[in-house]
Order: structure tokens, then sequence, then C-alpha cells
């Protein structure tokens, strides 16, 4: 079953958490949701950072990723993210929604 992991309203030009996958757990992301509230277009980064670690170059996944003005984007990951690994969301202005769906398992859940 596909749940909402985080939702997120950033300020804005700000490196903001968005998750983080907690203590012995796995979360499956399967889709992330930007939505431009705004009638000005805008960008977005969104990083993956394993183990959470400091931002690198190499966690980029979407670096300055145009945005329409009152348009959504939506991506489908398949992102397996193992604990504490973090992804975080930045927004060129204030009027960016970003919502991560995906499941959470436990290891007692995957013995089953």
């Amino acid at each position: 079953m596909r749940d909402t992991l985080a939702q997120l309203a950033p300020g804005a030009a700000a490196e903001t958490l968005l998750y983080e996958c907690p203590k012995q757990t796995q979360s499956d992301a399967t889709s992330l949701i930007v939505c431009n509230r705004s009638a000005v277009a805008a960008s977005f980064r969104v990083s993956v950072s394993l183990g959470g670690s400091a931002t690198t170059t190499k966690d980029y996944h979407y670096y300055d990723m145009p945005i329409d003005a009152n348009d959504t984007f939506v991506a489908s990951l398949g992102l397996t993210l193992r604990a504490g690994d973090i992804v975080r969301v930045y927004a060129s202005t204030a009027n960016l929604s970003f919502n991560l769906l995906g499941e959470e398992t436990s290891p007692a859940q995957n013995r089953r």
C-alpha cells in the first residue's frame, strides 16, 4: 500500500529535510510530486544522502529542475531507502509543495 511518507511546503532558497528513513526501517519511495502553487515559474532540487550524511554533488536526483507556473511535476522513483537515509529538497520560491509517496517496512514485517 502506498502511503504519504512526507509532505512539505518549504521556505525559499534553503535546503530542507523532506524525509528521514526511521531506525530499523526500510522505505520504498515510489513517487515524488512537486506542485507549483504560484503564477510564476520556479525550480527545485531533490537530493538523497545515504546514512544521513551532508549533501554532496553526487546526491542530487534533480538540480534546478524547472517547473512551470501552476503546474505539477510527478516522478516515479523506485528508490529504496535504508534507516538514516535522508531526502532533502530546495525550492527557488516559497510556493512549492513536495509530497513523497511510498511504503515503510520494518525488519519484522520483512520476515513474514
